[in-house]
């Protein structure tokens, strides 16, 4: 994930730190009053293989790979190994070049995305962009910056959905982004829209995926119910079959900037050109965008939960969306009622 609006070094003032949290707390419990408590464990659902999900993420983040920064031996390597489980699951490339989108930044820097297709039942419906970055920060000051949840675990889940929908072929097409360049201005995801795969008038919505593995609270963040509304019975439904906490708000009106999370990642980019988009993302960790996010911190258990979740969402999502209807969605009377 790119720099965050983190919390600042030096402290506010009193009355302005009280204020902050207080606004921050109201809006969190009032988006948690309206979502369902997790699942059971008994009661999830299950869709990953949840050792494939590591072997994935100590792959990306190995040292071979030197932290995968835009433009390096190490990014390559990524994106080899990314095409590889693509054409492994069978996925289409959807390219002109096959399964690879190359760019050039202003700085001069070439970057290169890494997508697969698949064409769904019904291929002229509305898409869904499923994204994650897997690019990081690489080699600074000479230490390795592994990018273990930074976003190994993005692409691990990524890559773990594509498999999943590429067996249980979905109704709507559904693309598979892996972005170049999101640490260095969301590059990759404008690339892609930029010169996109699919016209934007058929993107239905974009699920973006950055920092899953690690959560002492066992909780998702879940952005972008806000601005699209009904995004959220979707959420509340998923929830009733995830096992983890899914907790949406962290986009609504009101809240501080460093509170909002519309433009922290590739999302930002489907945003700004006025599509749909659904964040899952984790808050901060002591390892954020340090030495230490390597993979052996990920907590598999969490980690899998979230991913089985994820892939809970695309399902649902795929059901729900008109295919008929660009970006106009009709949820069931079901979900429009959160029962």
């Amino acid at each position: 994930m790119g720099p965050r609006r983190r919390r600042s070094l030096a402290a506010p003032g009193a009355a302005c730190a009280a204020a902050l949290w207080l606004a921050a707390a109201e809006a969190q419990q009032n988006a948690a009053a309206i979502m369902p408590e997790p699942a059971p464990p008994e009661a999830a659902a299950r869709h990953v293989n949840r050792e494939g999900l590591m072997a994935a993420v100590r792959t990306l983040s190995a040292p071979e790979l030197a932290g995968r920064r835009t433009g390096t031996p190490g990014a390559e390597k990524a994106r080899h190994y990314i095409v590889g489980q693509f054409t492994d699951a069978g996925l289409d490339p959807p390219f002109a070049e096959g399964f690879v989108q190359p760019f050039r930044m202003d700085s001069g820097i070439e970057g290169a995305n890494v997508a697969g297709l698949v064409p769904g039942r019904q291929p002229d419906a509305p898409a869904i962009i499923v994204s994650a970055h897997y690019d990081h920060l690489g080699v600074r000051d000479g230490i390795l910056h592994p990018g273990a949840d930074d976003n190994a675990s993005g692409v691990a889940v990524l890559l773990a959905a594509a498999t999943y929908f590429a067996r249980q072929e979905p109704r709507h097409p559904m693309y598979f982004a892996a972005f170049d360049g999101e640490e260095l201005m969301l590059a990759g995801a404008t690339a892609f829209l930029r010169d996109a795969p699919v016209p934007l008038e058929r993107i239905a919505i974009n699920l973006n995926l950055d920092m899953l593995g690690r959560s002492e609270r066992r909780e998702i963040v879940a952005a972008g119910s806000s601005h699209t509304a009904w995004l959220l019975p979707i959420l509340r439904d998923v929830q009733l079959r995830a096992s983890v906490r899914i907790v949406p708000g962290r986009d609504r009106p009101g809240i501080s900037r460093r509170d909002d999370w519309t433009t922290l990642s590739d999302h930002a980019v489907f945003h700004r050109a006025g599509l749909p988009f659904l964040y899952f993302g984790v808050e901060d960790h002591a390892d954020y965008h340090g030495p230490g996010d390597t993979a052996d911190r990920i907590d598999p258990g969490f980690f899998g939960d979230v991913a089985d979740a994820v892939v809970e969402t695309l399902i649902v999502l795929d059901r729900e969306l008109d295919p008929r209807t660009p970006r106009e969605p009709f949820p069931s009377a079901e979900l429009s009622t959160g029962t």
